[in-house]
């Protein structure tokens, strides 16, 4: 007997029962909230996120859609404790159930506390809360610009806060302040002030909200409220909370405010203590122009010119004297140039220049004396050199050479020929002996005899001349 003879269960088909089984969990688990520890953690490039939800018996997977990862208030991250809530199903491919999250949440402020604590080092250690970064808020902003929520307390503390301090324009960036899109709300905002340009374009920004829980002001920790804060150009005063609430954006803004009140009274100053020190002011330039006006006053009067007949008095004075002593240091003066005269004409009488002249002429005939034998020494020294000189040319020159049988090669041009390898390069060349030159042809052919021009051969110079000269010149006079 077989086994479908021996039971009546109907027989189905595998995608049968995994649908059967996907209805009755989802009916069963249709809305589920579960605390667990996130495991692995990914984000698809589609945007969805699949993650294990796990504690320290159990794994269950989780899938969240992209439409609920974007609105999510924080960066899921492995390792957070956190509370999901959605329903179960599953994946008949893969024969297991997951969790369809709809919303995620860290669990308990704990949780949010220690993420809190990791992006702040995170934002620390990039130098995003040095302040070095921060900026100056200006003494009397024109424009104010707000970011907060349209319908809060906040925006109305902020104008009323203004308008009793010192009037100037705000304009309301309106934003959510908590849930899912407020961060990047806030972020927009932010960064779209600092895009404006012209009159529109705020002097200083308020970024505020009102107290509440850590997880009411947790838009105000998220990274990319904290960057764009970091980023702005313009300076940004934070009012978060109340005074002892502390979010991320308080350490990067250029000023912290414990209320959206105290951030009003940081950004513009009192109107009223303007004017009263404004009024003091000008109390005290008013002194300070009478005492000086009146120290200048005594300064003239101290300083007031005398009369012109006091002026001129010494001046006369002093003229009648130097008259009175003039004609006596005329006559002084003239008595003390007339001694040098006679001084200095005493030495030019016509004997002294006699004497003088006789003494001059008689030097002059002894340098005479002295200089004949000198110049004949050298006379002779220089005519002995010449005739030296002359000998050793004629010793040297080529006339010597030719006058002892050799002759002289050169060709029509001129050149000379050194050896027979220019010479047989020669249709004719000129021979030139002691007597004279004739032309030779070098190819063979007969040569042409020219008459031999006749050199004369130069005449020795008279050793005898230079003494003659000498002799004449000795027997000269030099005067």
């Amino acid at each position: 007997m077989t086994d479908s003879q021996t039971t009546n269960l109907p027989e189905q088909t595998v995608s049968e029962l995994s649908a059967s089984l996907k209805r009755t969990i989802e009916t069963a688990y249709d809305q589920v909230r579960v605390r667990g520890e996130l495991g692995r953690v990914t984000i698809a490039r589609s945007g969805h996120m699949y993650a294990d939800l796990k504690d320290d018996k159990a794994v269950l997977n989780t899938i969240m859609w992209k439409g609920q990862v974007s609105r999510l208030p924080f960066q899921p991250e492995e390792g957070l404790e956190v509370v999901a809530t959605g329903r179960l199903s599953t994946y008949p491919g893969r024969s297991n159930y997951q969790l369809i999250a709809d919303m995620l949440r860290p669990a308990g402020a704990g949780a949010l506390m220690a993420l809190l604590e990791e992006r702040k080092k995170k934002l620390a250690a990039e130098g995003l809360f040095d302040p070095a970064h921060k900026k100056l808020l200006p003494f009397l902003p024109h424009t104010i610009g707000v970011v907060t929520s349209a319908t809060g307390a906040v925006i109305r503390d902020i104008l009323h806060r203004v308008q009793d301090r010192f009037p100037v324009r705000v304009i309301l960036w309106p934003t959510l302040v908590q849930g899912d899109t407020a961060a990047s709300q806030i972020e927009r905002a932010i960064r779209g002030f600092n895009a404006l340009q012209g009159e529109d374009r705020p002097d200083v920004l308020i970024v505020g909200r009102g107290g509440g829980s850590i997880e009411d002001l947790w838009p105000f920790n998220e990274e990319a409220v904290v960057r764009a804060a970091f980023e702005s150009e313009i300076p940004l005063i934070s009012a978060v909370g109340h005074e002892t609430d502390t979010t991320l954006i308080d350490y990067v803004s250029d000023a912290r405010a414990p209320t959206p009140t105290g951030a009003a009274e940081i950004a513009v100053p009192v109107r009223a203590d303007l004017t009263l020190a404004l009024d003091d002011l000008e109390i005290r330039q008013k002194r300070a122009l009478t005492r000086f006006t009146r120290r200048q006053g005594d300064r003239l009067k101290a300083a007031r010119l005398p009369r012109p007949e006091r002026l001129l008095a010494a001046k006369r004075q002093a003229l009648d004297l130097s008259s009175a002593r003039l004609a006596a240091g005329l006559q002084q003066a003239t008595a003390k140039k007339r001694i040098a005269f006679v001084h200095a004409a005493s030495g030019l009488r016509p004997e002294v220049l006699r004497t003088d002249l006789r003494r001059t002429r008689q030097a002059l005939r002894d340098t005479a004396v002295r200089a004949r034998p000198a110049l004949r020494r050298y006379l002779d020294q220089r005519t002995q050199a010449l005739n030296a000189n002359g000998k050793l040319l004629e010793t040297l020159s080529y006339q010597a050479t030719l006058h002892r049988g050799y002759a002289l090669v050169k060709s029509e041009t001129g050149s000379l020929v050194r050896t027979a390898r220019d010479a047989s390069a020669l249709q004719s060349a000129i021979l030139t002996f002691v007597d004279g030159e004739i032309d030779v042809s070098i190819d063979g052919t007969p040569a042409k005899i020219s008459k031999p021009k006749s050199r004369a051969k130069p005449k020795k110079k008279a050793a005898s001349k230079p003494a003659a000269a000498n002799k004449k010149n000795e027997q000269g006079s030099l005067f």
